[in-house]
């Protein structure tokens, strides 16, 4: 049996389906109160904890082979964050710490392709390092923090293995992750504005093959990224036009102008408790050097990710079809 920490999350609910397609048993550990909607119709054992609470987690893992670490607080809006990093590095801290005592023999820890060190110019792979450091946000230095434990951790005995996604899109977005809040508008012929920006994307279901694939033949201590395709906003926007055939009013904001709006937009997403799109930090990683390779997970775990128009075209019917 594996347990599935953040199981009803977009990646986590992906996780889970693809697990229990390969014959294996899930339990999954959830919040008290956290909506299930995601998970609602999959046959799995269901546990509530938090990944604050050792006890909890000690529980959650009796009986179980391993562990796939997905919960975590995610956040572009600007500013100090407590409970994210809490979450984000004293939560992974406490799964460590319970894993150890329970012997567990496989972690899968989901990091993020941000607590990679920012590079300019080049292509980013597993040799640039993890920077605790790095001043474009509270997140980028929260998921680098955890994932150094998770490495520290390996060197200390537990097999554990670190995956990097890049910006993950795609079919089961119960939630609507900022991208998929734009591909629905988009889908369902919302007005949308847009910046100029490019950044590489990347299938759910590839990423959960690719969190399946480390499990099964990735090395102890080892980081892989889990990349897809580099691809504009303007292309996203004409991809999703093109398989709906339905126009839609579409304005693209001068980088300048969006830059001076961010400014101000995090007030406002805040007030209407509506998805961030344009905050000072989102802004960024559009500008931000996407070139980004996953040779060694390809080489190492079989990695293949789909062509992005494939991503774009299941999204869309997903959203449409959960509208009927």
């Amino acid at each position: 049996m594996w347990l599935v920490t953040g199981a009803t999350g977009h990646l986590g609910n992906v996780l889970v389906r693809k697990l229990l397609k390969r014959g294996e048993k899930v339990r999954t550990m959830i919040l008290p109160g956290e909506c299930r909607e995601s998970i609602s119709d999959l046959n799995i054992e269901a546990t509530e904890g938090d990944v604050l609470d050792v006890d909890s987690i000690i529980q959650s893992m009796r009986g179980v082979r391993g562990v796939f670490h997905l919960a975590g607080v995610i956040s572009i809006m600007p500013g100090a964050n407590p409970l994210m990093r809490k979450v984000n590095v004293e939560g992974t801290k406490n799964i460590l710490q319970a894993a150890m005592e329970k012997g567990i023999k496989k972690l899968i820890y989901t990091s993020s392709i941000h607590a990679i060190q920012r590079v300019e110019k080049g292509m980013i792979d597993e040799n640039v390092p993890y920077d605790m450091n790095n001043p474009y946000g509270a997140y980028d230095r929260s998921k680098a923090e955890a994932t150094l434990e998770v490495l520290n951790a390996s060197r200390s005995g537990l097999d554990a293995i670190v995956t990097c996604p890049t910006g993950v899109i795609g079919p089961y977005d119960f939630r609507r992750s900022m991208m998929g809040a734009l591909i629905h508008d988009a889908a369902t012929a919302k007005p949308t504005l847009y910046v100029d920006g490019a950044y590489d994307f990347v299938d759910v279901r590839d990423v959960a093959n690719g969190l399946i694939a480390a499990a099964e033949d990735g090395k102890r201590g080892e980081s892989y990224i889990l990349s897809g395709q580099k691809i504009s906003v303007r292309y996203l926007l004409e991809t999703v036009r093109e398989i709906t055939g339905r126009n839609f009013f579409q304005m693209k904001i001068p980088f300048n102008l969006a830059k001076l709006a961010a400014l101000f937009t995090p007030i406002y997403y805040q007030l209407a408790n509506a998805t961030p799109r344009f905050t000072p930090y989102s802004l960024e990683v559009l500008q931000s050097n996407s070139n980004i390779s996953h040779a060694k997970a390809t080489r190492e775990l079989g990695y293949s990710p789909r062509l992005l128009p494939e991503s774009i075209r299941d999204t869309v019917k997903w959203f449409l079809d959960k509208k009927k």
